[in-house]
């Protein structure tokens, strides 16, 4: 895939700040390796996600090519030159190796735009079928993944196996359809928060979906899916609700989500007290004091969270879930019952911050949701009153709950309704 470019130049630097300390790139080498293991020992242990070996991961040769990798996103800020390219412009692609039977796939930055609207620069996957396609003719399906971290590195894209947590990728390429997968502002390329942001998070889904239309030959057309997990589901929704007004060429048919993060405020009541809930906590707060601090008093995370929580956030929201999930525990378990002070559903600004990134709207196009019984993350009532209230306001809604399915299984559990679903669209 040959993908059209800007004036902005492809040489990026080693992502390091200036005078940070910077490990030798050997180590951080085996240190991915090492997590990558993990990941696939996990995945061989847990039946029901067993399915994400048929994507592709090969991690060999994903290896081979890690080094050269970091030093492909660079900054998050546009140059001069670039700064006026429409949304969606890609800036600098390369070929991943890795990818599904039959299918090619490009790591790519791309132009987005942060919640206040300003354009930065965000990177992402674009994988399709191999064998060529006039334009225009196959369906975008742009995936919006569960929370991996909100640190640079903790991009899907960047590592040995990037194509592991695109649920359905290698079902929906045999479908015929191009699949683009962002990894949200702030992960991969350096940039401002998105961490359940819901403007951010939209505009970034959207805007890889017109990116796929400047790669030539894969033949991505304007007709997109939008299909989220988790976190991806709460960026699926937003982008759904915002692409009308966002990105009106698009032709958005439909969204589908899997326990998705439809209520702020409950996800952190109901989860606030065990590791998960400290971990998610964690990663919004440090994003919503960064990303909203015109509107956050001085020293935000104080008039929340305890001293142990001040003080530990930071640190978390360098940490990734796969991979330093070790990490996470360690600062994570001791706060347990004690990392919150005041409740942020109800505390001064916080308190509409949430609202505001709360996905209230009326879905216009036609939406697929899936539910897990017993997912302990995202709790069943809360998807339920999320559906409930779309029926209610009009919207055209196929909801799916799986007895057997907890927070993990749900996407890949759903995956053979969400394709039957996709055909009607």
């Amino acid at each position: 895939m040959a993908a059209q470019r800007d004036s902005e130049t492809d040489t990026a630097g080693d992502g390091a700040a200036p005078g940070e300390h910077t490990p030798p790139r050997r180590h951080r080498l085996a240190g991915r390796i090492i997590g990558v293991a993990a990941l696939v020992a996990f995945i061989v242990a847990v039946p029901a996600v067993a399915r994400l070996l048929d994507f592709g991961v090969r991690v060999g040769e994903g290896a081979a090519v890690e080094s050269s990798v970091e030093g492909f996103y660079g900054s998050a800020t546009p140059t001069p030159a670039s700064t006026a390219a429409a949304p969606g412009t890609i800036v600098r692609s390369e070929p991943v190796v890795g990818a599904p039977d039959g299918a090619t796939a490009l790591r790519v930055v791309y132009h987005s735009t942060d919640v206040d609207g300003a354009d930065i620069l965000v990177s992402g996957l674009i994988v399709a079928p191999s064998e060529p396609a006039a334009a225009g003719t196959r369906t975008v399906v742009s995936w919006a993944h569960p929370t991996t971290g909100t640190a640079p590195h903790c991009a899907p894209s960047s590592g040995i196996a990037p194509f592991a947590l695109i649920e359905g990728l290698t079902d929906l390429l045999a479908d015929g359809d191009v699949v683009v997968a962002t990894d949200y502002a702030g992960m991969g390329v350096p940039g401002p928060a998105s961490f359940l942001i819901g403007a951010t998070e939209a505009a970034n889904v959207l805007d890889i979906a017109r990116a796929a239309q400047h790669v030539e030959g894969i033949g991505a057309s304007d007709r997109v899916v939008l299909w989220g997990h988790s976190q991806g589901g709460h960026a699926a929704l937003f982008a759904a609700q915002r692409a009308a007004t966002y990105a009106p060429e698009l032709d958005v048919r439909g969204v589908a989500v899997a326990a998705p993060a439809s209520d702020l405020a409950a996800l952190l009541q109901d989860d606030i007290r065990d590791v998960s809930g400290v971990t998610i906590g964690a990663y919004a707060f440090n994003a919503y004091a960064e990303a909203y601090a015109d509107r956050l008093p001085t020293d935000p995370l104080s008039t929340i969270l305890s001293p142990a929580g001040v003080a530990a956030v930071p640190a978390m929201a360098k940490l990734c879930l796969l991979g330093e999930n070790k990490q996470l525990h360690d600062i994570a378990d001791p706060m347990i019952g004690s990392f919150l002070t005041a409740d942020p559903a109800t505390a001064p600004v916080w308190s509409d911050l949430l609202q505001e990134n709360t996905p209230t709207e009326r879905i216009t196009v036609p939406l697929f949701v899936a539910q897990g019984s017993k997912d302990t993350l995202i709790r069943p009532t809360v998807t339920a009153a999320y559906v409930a209230a779309q029926e209610q306001a009009g919207a055209t809604v196929s909801s799916h709950v799986y007895p057997d399915a907890d927070h993990a299984t749900v996407a890949l559990t759903a995956l053979a309704d969400l394709r039957a679903w996709m055909r009607t669209l």
